[in-house]
């Protein structure tokens, strides 16, 4: 549900032509892949990824064809799947970078954007989503936040705004997106609403250059699934994310499982060092993200508070870097949400 910044992605209509990718692959998941990839190859060949008829009938069967739990996993697929994988990711990323444009420019047309908000078509899947991130929360930390960061809100912020509306009434929301028009418009939806304009502001920054001062007074980090479009993207910022973070804070990472990893990158839980997982949590309904929470971790003697942990290659594990201890716990039913499957991971140092 997070945002893509073009220019940083460097796509262009070059990169939407058509590919040609091997559907012989994968087992027992070559139908699905086949599908998947037949999809793809429809949405590379459209002169532009803007809302149309097109495009919405494309996106809306590709992502029925993710949304079904499958036990695909998408690290295990050929190389030329991975690849058309990393390729449909970014042609998701602009195509919803440009839904939520549009759809930010109607917004602003009323003269109070916010009571208009279930105008986006997806304005339902925000409400559960930000719901069950705030259940997920509130089950691991009793103190209600004082100030919250969204890394990568776009300009239609409606995590944020659903958060600030709804749950956290009290809360002060720092938005931080590469964007600078995106930032507008999103300032623009908000700024008739006294309260929420007083708690909310938009910081036109890339979060790697948002040092330690400024990210250690928040309580909580939200960061969007389409922030680092790649693993190795992704690890970067979180690993910038532990060095600077307050001990004791608390992360928030968009994620994805299954077929779901076809629309959005994955988050394992040994991509976080620095941080103890509390919870991997999977949707298997319309909510198409999954949500990891874990804790800045207050062990000074871990790797993330060395000088040397920030020159590892990215192929490192973080995982064989904590002297820690994990234990997983699959469950097929959690209190939040029948059906779906929340993972508890118990991180124990030794």
């Amino acid at each position: 549900m997070a945002h893509s910044i073009l220019h940083q992605l460097g796509l262009d209509k070059s990169s939407r032509e058509p590919h040609s990718v091997d559907t012989m692959v994968c087992q027992q998941e070559e139908p699905l892949v086949n599908h998947i990839t037949e999809l793809f190859e429809k949405i590379s060949s459209l002169e532009s990824l803007k809302p149309s008829q097109d495009v919405d009938m494309l996106f809306t069967q590709l992502v029925l064809a993710c949304m079904p739990p499958s036990p695909i996993d998408v690290t295990k697929l050929c190389a030329k799947v991975q690849e058309m994988r990393s390729k449909l990711i970014r042609l998701c990323g602009e195509a919803e970078g440009l839904l939520e444009k549009h759809y930010s420019t109607l917004l602003a047309n009323y003269d109070n954007p916010l009571e208009h908000l279930d105008i986006f078509p997806y304005f339902e899947n925000y409400v559960k989503l930000s719901l069950l991130e705030y259940n997920i929360f509130t089950e691991h930390s009793t103190p209600v936040p004082k100030r919250v960061a969204f890394v990568g809100s776009g300009p239609l912020p409606l995590t944020s705004i659903v958060l600030a509306l709804y749950h956290l009434p009290d809360t002060r929301f720092d938005n931080y997106d590469l964007d600078p028009a995106a930032n507008e418009m999103a300032a623009r939806l908000v700024g008739p609403d006294p309260d929420l304009s007083a708690r909310m502001e938009f910081h036109t920054k890339d979060v790697m250059s948002v040092g330690k001062e400024e990210l250690e007074q928040y309580d909580v980090v939200f960061l969007a699934a389409l922030v680092g479009m790649d693993k190795e993207e992704k690890i970067k910022v979180i690993h910038h994310l532990a060095k600077n973070m307050a001990p004791g804070s608390t992360l928030m990472v968009r994620s994805a499982h299954g077929a779901r990893a076809f629309l959005y990158p994955v988050v394992d839980p040994e991509d976080l060092c620095g941080f103890d997982v509390l919870s991997v949590f999977h949707p298997t309904d319309e909510v198409i993200n999954s949500v990891v929470i874990a804790r800045k971790t207050m062990d000074r003697t871990a790797p993330v508070y060395s000088n040397e942990w920030e020159h590892h290659s990215h192929n490192f594990s973080p995982l064989r870097m904590q002297s820690c201890k994990c234990t997983l716990e699959v469950q097929a039913f959690n209190r939040l949400n029948h059906g779906n499957i929340i993972e508890e991971l118990a991180i124990n140092n030794e």
